[in-house]
C-alpha cells in the first residue's frame, strides 16, 4: 500500500472532513463485482475493512488482478475525468465495509471551492500514477520476458 492512495496522506484534514460530509456507508460480500471496465464511473469508496482488487481486461485471457486495496484506500479514480468511464474492474475479495461518495456531488464541491478541488485533483491524479504503475508492473510479470516487471 501506497501512502499517496489513502485518504489520511492524500487530503488535508479540513479537506477530509469536507469530503466526508458526503459519505454513506455501504458493504460488500465477497466476490461481489464494485464496478466493471467501460461502464459509468458515478461514484467512488474508500475502504473501511477489508480488500477490494483491481482487474484489467486482456484479450484472450483472464482479466488480470492489478492491485489489492485496503484500509483507507481510494476505489476508484475514472469518476474524476470525463467521460467518467472505469479504466478497471473491481471486486471485493473479503466482505468490505466502505464509504461511497456520489461522484457528481464531489465534483460540485470541488468546482465551488478551488482549493478543495485541486486538493482532491492532486490526491486523485497521484491515485492514478501509482496504479498506471502498479498495472504496468503487474502486466510485465505476468507476460513479459522473465524480470521484466522489475523496474530497477
Amino acid at each position: 500500500m501506497t501512502s499517496t492512495t489513502t485518504l489520511a496522506a492524500g487530503l488535508p484534514a479540513e479537506h477530509r472532513e469536507r469530503l466526508m460530509r458526503v459519505a454513506r456507508e455501504v458493504s460488500f460480500d465477497a466476490g461481489a463485482r464494485l464496478f466493471e471496465e467501460d461502464r459509468r464511473a458515478d461514484r467512488f469508496w474508500i475502504v473501511r475493512t477489508g480488500t477490494v482488487t483491481l482487474d484489467l481486461r486482456v484479450p484472450g485471457r483472464r482479466a488480470a488482478v492489478i492491485e489489492s486495496l485496503g484500509h483507507g484506500e481510494l476505489v476508484g479514480w475514472s469518476w474524476h475525468f470525463p467521460p467518467h468511464l472505469w479504466h478497471m474492474g473491481a471486486e471485493a475479495m473479503t466482505p468490505v465495509r466502505a464509504w461511497e461518495f456520489d461522484a457528481e456531488a464531489v465534483r460540485v464541491l470541488c468546482d465551488q471551492d478551488p482549493a478543495f478541488g485541486r486538493a482532491v485533483a492532486v490526491w486523485v491524479g497521484n491515485v492514478v500514477a501509482h496504479r498506471l504503475h502498479a498495472a504496468r508492473v503487474r502486466l510485465l510479470d505476468l507476460y513479459g520476458p522473465h524480470g521484466s516487471g522489475s523496474l530497477l
